[in-house]
């Protein structure tokens, strides 16, 4: 028979899916700590919350494996309690609830203070930017903005998120504040839509004005912008990156499709001659920016040419960094009322095709690297290495500098000036300049 666990509850605090998922999961870490709760993070609890993706398909079938997962532990008496929130709650609560009822309760996206409530957790206002970063002590994720008002085919985004809503300035600059005081040095921005931030608040598109006050936050060394939107960019924001030092010169700008045919039914509003501009006034602007995109292939009606009018197009730009997904098709999206005609395999085909093909580019770019010298920052150490990152690379999903660290030694968050003597396709290896 199972029993009840004795012992004081300690509240295990799972996090699947992107950087916004991290950050919620901060927040709420953060309330449960300034309320006295024993929190972890992916660590033993006898309570457990689980914070899903419900992107694409890949990742709600890791969300539903996860629940399933803790469902049987608490059946087995290793936990007592499993409370699901995040995306995958928000978009798909009545189905769940009837497939997984063993899960003591279900929380949207908007639902942290009745999530805090059954938690024995009071949301308390007051707490602007208090977190818990479960991010290597160097960087944290800073969220600018909530939801979205785009209205693309494929993305179901603001089902899950709603509409967009901007952080205030100030708001965010105190908990800029309060993240270099506890050591982070490198601010990686994030939204759904960067470039939306300030309509809603302050009538125009205010990025550029947001990154000049958090150039002034003392101990930030970095700032990193993910997640921009090609249509209707603010270009003043490349004027600031290219006069202010503390932004990186990088930018995430996911471009989806070139094709003309692609990006209509996408509902991108934009072309392929539009897209090509903004990315030659974007090199124009900022000559030393690294550009990074994603892009969708198996869309529906995708058709050879348009994959080869892809393929052709990413040969010609050469993208500093780029990843490349196959089409997911979402219930309750523009797209789902389109045939997904693209078999599974040809997309995956396609997949592979943009990746190789983007292998090569980078290969190529980084033996240019060979003998120049890169300001990195020390994310971790790993076996025999050091692992740094440039300026020009965001964790996870970018190029790493391996140090040796058999006659080196470095710390974790400082910087160091490397020079670069070999490269791969994704790693570049380097030695320590000594002044």
């Amino acid at each position: 028979m199972r029993t009840k666990s004795v012992k004081k509850n300690k509240i295990n605090v799972v996090t699947l899916g992107c950087s916004k998922n991290v950050y919620d999961s901060e927040i709420l870490m953060g309330q449960l700590q300034a309320n006295g709760k024993d929190v972890v993070h992916e660590e033993e609890g006898n309570i457990v919350v689980i914070n899903t993706c419900g992107f694409i398909d890949n990742a709600k079938e890791e969300s539903v494996n996860t629940i399933l997962d803790f469902v049987q532990k608490k059946q087995d008496g290793e936990v007592d309690k499993v409370f699901v929130t995040g995306c995958l709650s928000e978009r798909y609560k009545p189905d769940l609830l009837k497939e997984i009822p063993d899960v003591d309760q279900y929380f949207g996206t908007t639902e942290l203070p009745s999530l805090l409530k059954v938690l024995g957790a009071d949301y308390k206002h007051e707490l602007i930017g208090e977190r818990l970063t479960t991010t290597p002590k160097n960087y944290a994720y800073l969220k600018i903005a909530e939801g979205c008002d785009r209205p693309c085919s494929f993305c179901a985004i603001p089902l899950m998120r709603g509409k967009h809503r901007s952080t205030p300035i100030e708001d965010i600059i105190i908990e800029a504040k309060k993240l270099a005081a506890k050591g982070v040095k490198e601010l990686i921005l994030i939204a759904q839509d960067l470039t939306y931030y300030g309509l809603d608040l302050y009538k125009k598109r205010n990025l550029a004005e947001l990154l000049r006050e958090l150039v002034k936050v003392e101990g930030v060394e970095w700032i990193r912008l993910h997640y921009a939107f090609p249509t209707g960019f603010p270009m003043d924001v490349l004027e600031v990156m290219k006069n202010e030092p503390k932004i990186c010169n990088y930018i995430d700008i996911p471009l989806q499709h070139i094709s003309d045919s692609i990006l209509k039914s996408m509902r991108r509003g934009t072309t392929q001659a539009k897209t090509t501009k903004l990315l030659h006034d974007f090199r124009v602007a900022v000559p030393e920016m690294a550009i990074r995109t994603t892009l969708i292939v198996g869309y529906p009606g995708e058709t050879e040419a348009d994959f080869k009018t892809l393929k052709d197009w990413v040969a010609e730009m050469r993208f500093d960094r780029l990843g490349c997904f196959a089409y997911s098709h979402e219930e309750n999206t523009h797209a789902y009322n389109l045939t997904d005609d693209v078999p599974q395999d040809v997309k995956q085909q396609r997949v592979n095709e943009i990746m190789e093909l983007q292998s090569q580019i980078s290969w190529e770019m980084n033996q240019e690297k060979i003998g120049k010298t890169f300001k990195v920052v020390i994310d971790r150490k790993e076996g025999a290495n050091f692992i740094g990152r440039t300026e020009f690379d965001s964790p996870d999903v970018d190029n790493e500098v391996l140090i040796n660290a058999e006659n080196t030694y470095l710390k974790t968050g400082e910087y160091a000036t490397v020079k670069i003597t070999e490269a791969a396709d994704y790693d570049l290896y380097a030695e320590v300049i000594t002044e």
